[in-house]
């Protein structure tokens, strides 16, 4: 994914203002991202890949997501539809 692109659909908070957010808080747990205008708290989507941000910041890495916004969005209207997850960042 890009930097200007949206990891969070519901309130539509683009993974650098995550990675700002991480870089000037240093949260001690994922779930903190959700002061962060509200990340993680709408459908769900996002969680995981929050928690997978998270971790890669604690590792002292850049955290980004694999992968193109158009496949991220697309997995996230089909876990609308189904509830399920069949992405790897579960």
């Amino acid at each position: 994914m890009k930097p200007n692109d949206d990891v969070c659909l519901c309130f539509h908070v683009p993974l650098v203002k995550i990675r700002t957010y991480l870089a000037r808080e240093d949260p001690k747990v994922a779930s903190l991202i959700s002061e962060c205008l509200g990340a993680g708290t709408g459908c769900g989507w996002c969680v995981p890949y929050l928690k997978n941000l998270h971790a890669q910041h604690k590792a002292h890495q850049t955290p980004t997501i694999e992968g193109s916004f158009q496949d991220y969005t697309q997995g996230r209207l089909a876990f609308k539809i189904s509830g399920e997850r069949e992405d790897p960042a579960q």
